[in-house]
């Protein structure tokens, strides 16, 4: 991840809440991290997905057989499905290889699912369960009101099978929280894939990238104050005490009945005692 953000980012930030632009503001991610990227190519390649399956899902009879026939192009047709074989692959988090490659991760396949429906003038959005992010098409009827596509296994899933899962991934019994199918803002879906980077950064043991993808976060997401705290415990590793010490005071002003507060003012301090002078 680059170390400076770039004009683009910070307009993508300052939009209004909307899920219009979601692949676009993908893809300016995807830039922030490779300088290669070109936009405006890969904005032309779902436009070009998008005519390319407009006549089958238009002429489905009923809304349910609308998303029957995209699932079916999308997926079949056109051979868009999770990279199971090399899910670390950081290009699984870029919408413009996604675009290329037709690999990716639950959540750019969810992305590219949504920006794809939405287009084709169905109601999709995504949705952020726990672990495996989905998609969703609303206002398909009274007998199907909505579907739950997982686009990395190209397939509609019932809640049932989406809490099965779930139970599997924590080896126990979990009970349903409502939120994790509510629709996400784009604001989260793209927090979400700064998430994804950075822990992926870390296992590799990239910290710089890591540190770019922090700077991001709290750029979209000022409130997350666990990513401030995070982000200055990464810096003191990254031996920039000045800059750990602030993130670490940031943090202790802003959330003073923290659970961790005696911890990180311990840890702050012992930096301070620890910082060399700034000539």
């Amino acid at each position: 991840m680059n170390s400076e953000i770039s004009d683009r980012f910070r307009a993508l930030a300052g939009r209004p809440e909307s899920l219009s632009g979601l692949a676009e503001g993908a893809l300016v991610l995807a830039s922030e991290a490779r300088s290669d990227v070109d936009i405006d190519a890969a904005l032309r390649r779902v436009d070009e997905l998008v005519a390319r399956g407009r006549s089958q899902v238009e002429a489905a009879p009923s809304p349910v057989r609308a998303v029957a026939a995209l699932n079916h192009w999308l997926f079949e047709v056109e051979g868009f499905r999770g990279n199971q074989e090399q899910y670390d692959d950081p290009c699984n988090s870029f919408l413009d290889q996604v675009l290329v490659r037709r690999r990716g991760l639950p959540i750019t396949l969810s992305i590219l699912y949504v920006e794809i429906a939405r287009q084709l003038g169905l109601e999709a959005y995504g949705i952020g369960f726990p672990g495996h992010f989905l998609a969703k098409v609303v206002g398909l009827g009274d007998t199907s009101p909505e579907l739950i596509v997982d686009p990395f296994f190209g397939r509609v899933l019932s809640l049932e099978d989406c809490m099965d899962r779930l139970r599997a991934a924590a080896g126990e019994p979990v009970p349903f929280d409502p939120h994790w199918v509510q629709p996400a803002t784009a604001r989260e879906i793209w927090v979400r894939m700064l998430n994804n980077l950075k822990l992926l950064y870390l296992r590799q043991g990239d910290g710089l990238s890591a540190l770019g993808c922090f700077d991001r976060i709290l750029i979209l997401d000022p409130s997350a104050l666990h990513e401030l705290r995070d982000r200055g415990l990464l810096l003191e590793r990254l031996d920039c005490l000045h800059a750990a010490i602030e993130d670490l005071t940031g943090y202790l002003e802003l959330a003073p009945r923290g659970e961790d507060y005696a911890a990180v003012r311990l840890r702050r301090d012992a930096l301070v005692r620890r910082r060399p002078a700034l000539n």
